[in-house]
């Protein structure tokens, strides 16, 4: 079968071998990146290659700028899948249909470009294949999209007018291998460059730094193909020399030598400034010396075990797509550090050169993982799978070999991976040997492979909570081999929507169990598209035929790089630094995690508060604390304060002094401790409700006759009642390939989401109004027996809400509680409780007690795709339009401009149209969040079961509030 360029098995032709990706070198190089012109076609072959002679008439042509993908200005559309090939596979073959985009630049050479030696054309990335023109000579085409491709050109250049001309192909044989969980972007998508190469250049180089813990010394030695040429001094060396000013190194390259160094770790990035020069040019090398190692069935670094706080990364910007700027970069990065976030899975690519530069500078763990996923050859059983097809293993080893070579010089690479989701075969194991054949230094990763034949550490996804005990105990069952090797979750905490829950208890297992060395989260950040109707758009809105809805949307950040409160929520559980309270004495007890850092970089602060409200604060002098160590601190004297309000002590870890990445003062860590518990508020019964023209009265509140809250002190409220519906999580609503329903499917089968209120009984006692309503489902005999109980001392109005099952539940509730509207309700919200963020059962970690202030539109977390959010836990009382609340019960609170009912109907934010009422909820408890979009749902203690419940709640209003106002 004679297969043109774009579909034939192979990586491409005329490429130069790959080499070591630096920065910048004092030879000259010219940007090509700007404004290009550009045409698209319908097909491959709708228009001939004349376009890429000098000359060609661009007249009707538009322009597009590089980098950038040309759907996401104005040319065609996104298309987003997770698994599934969007295309018939039969492989290498793709679609006649094939968007393919003409690529023109009109460049000229810088006056002073050298006219000796040589130069490289180098592309960064293309999307996902590229056939290249210079001057109307054709240089090759490759595919491989994340991974650079250079040509060499020297011969074709003119000093002014060269054309280069790009012809790309959205699909390609190279899709096959390219089929990750993103949007579908084709393109010329990272740089362009003309790279000079000197006379006696520098080639490629492998700089070998390794760290020796026990002596405290590292080994450099930089390997490299260059040619030396008689220095100053006369001195020769045909390999050029090494140079390390700060370390008096001064060494032919291939020549080993070894100091005493400072080694480099994520937590310590020591990197040293050195040269690679020959007489034709001098290259910058930024060391890091470290060495990485299993040993005793532990990932080590520098004689250390790791555990990784991880994030799996994809390339991503709501307006450029995979086209990212410096800036970005550097910004995702100090998100993570500020998060206490260590370590990155390149998910799944190699990212951006430069992207790694900052991990070395900063200070990040990565495994940088190949160009590789087969993912849609799942879907018919792997039959075809290029990884075990012997014609498809050249493409697989060149993929290897351009990751390779590009990032080998970073200290921040620990770990390389041979893919994703790929099954198994012959071309896997084919890459595995060829890496460990060019670089020993690090470990393999690869997860698809349970029998870990090709790697050195095992690696799972989504594996729940009993499973990865099981492993950290030794019970797993498997080959032998791969029971002895480190754990490590690389893919845990699906980020989608509200949540990810339960990360509380992996983080448990990670530090409990030796084998599990942490995990990845997936991921860092949401991949809405910036989109004129749908402020951010997902799978489906572009027309696609085929599509995964807002799967794409899974990150810890918001699409515009928001922290989400699942960020918060894994900063908190990952801190490095535990606070605990407890200690003999009222002492504080504070364990240093990090795992090579001491806590000198950390000042301790305390502060006092009494009703969330700070009265006294101080330092606290830590003793020396070293990785792994505990230190007891003891805390001062409690102040005094006057008797009957909740204490509590709240201890904070922050940074001694500016860093790289945060200023002092930055919170690293905190913990807070109960002195002494609040006295629940009460009211006093006393007052009889009256009946009079169809109304009821008790103290400041008015009923209907059918018992309904109506107003308070004149203040209105609308429709207080039972509520047990949220608007389902993407957590909630699980998987779709998963054969068990999900949550969300079992509450809508039951009809949770259309309960009706049935009105039993309204009693006047001589103290009290009791209202008898049986909440339930439409075709069941399951329901709530509710029973309200208001009494009033004549200024307040108490409620206690009591809740029986009837029935067998065997389905969780969403939620159990009271809603009600505050029709006209404006300014801002303050509450007692938890925040300032939103929280449920198994997303709290993060929430601190205080007094917090906000309006009801920041209260509001802005998925993508919108669902239940917002709330607060453990409330104490809160202040809201005119309405004050009390409570000893420590509910959860929300406050939203819509209905639950509104918010479950909206697809996109745009849909939710803020009302005049604020609709709060006051819940006994809610179900929790778990990571079932793809992982375990929630765990069995964070389950809404149906039982007895009770709430009491006190309401008051600004007129009649008195006491109740002056207790805080």
């Amino acid at each position: 079968m004679d297969l043109r360029h774009h579909e034939d098995f192979g990586p491409g032709t005329g490429s130069l071998p790959p080499r070591a990706w630096y920065a910048a070198s004092d030879a000259a190089a010219l940007s090509l990146n700007g404004t290009w012109r550009f045409r698209l076609s319908a097909t491959a072959d709708a228009e001939d290659e004349s376009f890429a002679a000098p000359g060609h008439d661009r007249a009707t042509w538009g322009e597009i700028t590089v980098p950038g993908h040309w759907v996401l200005q104005g040319h065609g559309s996104p298309h987003y899948t997770n698994q599934l090939y969007p295309f018939p596979v039969d492989p290498p073959r793709v679609p006649t249909d094939n968007p393919t985009g003409d690529h023109l630049r009109t460049f000229d050479l810088p006056s002073d470009w050298p006219a000796s030696g040589t130069t490289v054309l180098r592309f960064d990335g293309v999307e996902s294949c590229a056939r290249v023109w210079l001057n109307g000579t054709e240089l090759g085409d490759f595919k491989g999209s994340r991974l650079p491709h250079e040509f060499d050109v020297g011969a074709l250049l003119r000093p002014q007018g060269n054309v280069l001309a790009v012809r790309v192909h959205q699909w390609s044989s190279g899709s096959y291998l390219e089929d990750q969980d993103q949007w579908w972007l084709p393109g010329i998508f990272r740089d362009v460059t003309l790279l000079h190469r000197p006379e006696d250049c520098v080639g490629a180089h492998f700089v070998h730094a390794s760290y020796d813990h026990r002596a405290g010394t590292g080994t450099l030695r930089v390997d490299a193909d260059t040619q030396g040429r008689a220095d100053a001094q006369g001195r020769t060396d045909a390999q050029g020399r090494v140079t390390v000013a700060e370390l008096g190194i001064d060494v032919a390259t291939g020549e080993a030598v070894t100091v005493p160094v400072e080694p480099w770790t994520a937590e310590t990035p020591r990197l040293y400034d050195g040269v690679l020069a020959t007489a034709g040019e001098r290259i910058p090398l930024r060391i890091g010396f470290r060495t990485v190692a299993v040993e005793d069935g532990l990932i080590k670094v520098n004689g250390r075990p790791l555990l990784f706080r991880g994030v799996n990364r994809h390339e991503f910007h709501p307006r450029t797509g995979r086209a990212l700027d410096l800036a970005t970069m550097r910004a995702d990065i100090l998100l993570m550090k500020r998060h206490n976030i260590n370590a990155v899975r390149t998910s799944h690519y190699p990212p951006h050169p430069a992207f790694l530069d900052l991990c070395d500078e900063l200070g990040l763990w990565v495994i940088d993982e190949c160009d590789l996923e087969t993912h849609g050859f799942q879907a018919i059983r792997w039959r075809g799978n290029p990884v075990d097809d012997d014609r498809w293993t050249p493409a697989l080893l060149d993929r290897a070999a351009r990751m390779v070579e590009r990032d080998k010089n970073h200290p921040s690479v620990v770990i390389w991976s041979l893919g994703n989701e790929c099954g198994t075969g012959r071309g896997l194991t084919a890459m595995a040997e060829w890496i460990r054949a060019r670089d020993d230094s690090r470990l393999l990763h690869y997860e698809g492979d349970r029998s870990c034949a090709d790697t050195g550490m095992y690696a799972r996804m989504y594996a729940d909570h009993a499973e990865v005990e099981r492993i950290g105990r030794g019970e797993d069952e498997g080959p032998e081999r791969r029971r002895q090797l480190p754990f490590v979750l690389c893919e845990y905490g699906h980020a989608m929507g509200n949540g990810p829950g339960g990360l509380s208890e992996y983080q448990r297992l990670f530090e409990t169990y030796e084998r599990i060395q942490g995990g990845f989260i997936w991921e860092w950040i949401d991949h809405g598209l910036a989109h004129p109707s749908y402020e951010y758009a997902y799978g489906g809105d572009f027309g696609e035929e085929l599509h995964d809805g807002n799967f794409v949307c899974d990150g810890l950040v918001l699409p515009d790089r928001t922290p989400s409160p699942g960020l918060v929520e894994y900063k908190k559980v990952i801190e490095p630094v535990r606070i605990e309270g407890g200690g003999h004495e009222g002492a504080v007890q504070i364990t240093n995690l990090y795992d090579f850092a001491t806590l000198d970089h950390l000042s301790f602060t305390w502060s006092y508060e009494r009703d969330g409200v700070r009265v006294a604060d101080g330092t606290l002098a830590v003793p020396a604390t070293g990785p792994g160590e505990r230190a007891e601190v003891k805390l001062p004297s409690a102040p005094r304060c006057d008797p009957g309000g909740e204490t509590q002590w709240t201890v904070r870890a922050v940074l001694a002094w500016d860093t790289a990445w945060a200023e002092r003062g930055h919170v690293v860590a905190w913990a807070q401790f109960t002195d002494e518990s609040g006295v629940s508020p009460a009211v006093v019964g006393g007052t009889a409700p009256v009946r009079d023209e169809g109304r009821i009265a008790l103290g400041p509140a008015l009923f209907d006759a059918r018992g309904t809250l109506l107003a308070l002190d004149g203040l209105e409220i609308e429709d207080l009642r039972l509520d047990v519906w949220r608007a389902p999580t993407d957590n909630d609503n699980g998987m779709p390939w998963r054969p068990e329903p999900s949550p969300a499917a079992r509450w809508r089968a039951l009809g949770l989401d259309r309960m009706q209120h049935r009105l039993d009984a309204v009693e006047l006692a001589e103290d009290a109004l009791v209202v008898r309503t049986r909440v339930a489902p439409a075709a069941s005999d399951l329901g709530l027996r509710v029973a309200y109980r208001w009494q009033s001392d004549g200024s307040r109005l108490l409620l206690a809400l009591e809740v029986e099952p009837e029935g067998e539940w065997s389905v969780p509730l969403p939620r159990v509680g009271i809603r009600f509207g505050l029709p006209g309700a404006s300014g801002p919200v303050r509450w007692f409780g938890g925040g300032p963020g939103e929280a449920y059962p198994d997303t709290r970690a993060a929430s601190m007690t205080g007094v917090w202030e906000s309006d009801v539109d920041a209260m509001q977390t802005p998925y993508v795709r919108p669902q239940e959010n917002g709330a607060r836990p453990g409330l104490r009382w809160a202040e809201i339009g005119g309405l004050r609340i009390d409570t000893g019960d420590r509910p959860w609170f929300t406050a939203r401009r819509w209905t639950t009912e509104q918010l479950d109907a909206a697809r996109h934010r745009t849909d939710l149209t803020p009302g005049d009422t604020v609709w709060v909820n006051l819940d006994i408890d809610q179900q929790g969040i778990g990571t079932g979009s793809c992982g375990p749902g929630a765990l069995p203690e964070h389950q809404l079961h149906a039982r007895p419940e009770r709430l009491e709640v006190t309401f008051s209003t600004a007129v009649t509030r008195g006491n109740g106002a002056a207790r805080h």
